[in-house]
């Protein structure tokens, strides 16, 4: 169990420097792209810049790939933890489902960014 809950330590700081970098790299993108006049709005459709796109990529694949990792860390360790005591089982399946999860907070910034 402790090794566990080392390697799932272990992997949410990577995930929180990762997810740091992505919004200080991805943030300026998104903001740059915001259009100077009314025009396109006015021309009847919303258009995304190319530097919001790259922002949307940026931020939905870098938080996929710290998810894979994290749930690659920590499912190991998981797997390891259940074979020596199989009534962990439960509580390892918590910790891969809370590493996956980051994958899908990345996929929501990504439609926020995407909306606004």
């Amino acid at each position: 169990m402790k090794r566990l809950m080392v390697q799932f330590i272990k992997a949410l700081m990577v995930i929180f420097i990762v997810a740091n970098i992505t919004a200080v790299v991805a943030l300026p993108l998104a903001a740059a792209s915001e259009p100077s006049g009314d025009s396109e709005k006015a021309a009847g459709g919303e258009r995304l810049g190319h530097q919001t796109a790259m922002a949307i990529a940026i931020v939905v694949g870098v938080s996929c790939l710290a998810a894979g990792y994290a749930v690659g860390r920590v499912g190991s360790a998981a797997i390891g933890a259940v074979s020596e005591r199989p009534e962990l089982f439960g509580r390892s399946l918590v910790f891969v489902g809370l590493a996956e999860g980051i994958a899908i907070y990345g996929l929501i910034i990504g439609i926020m960014l995407m909306r606004a």
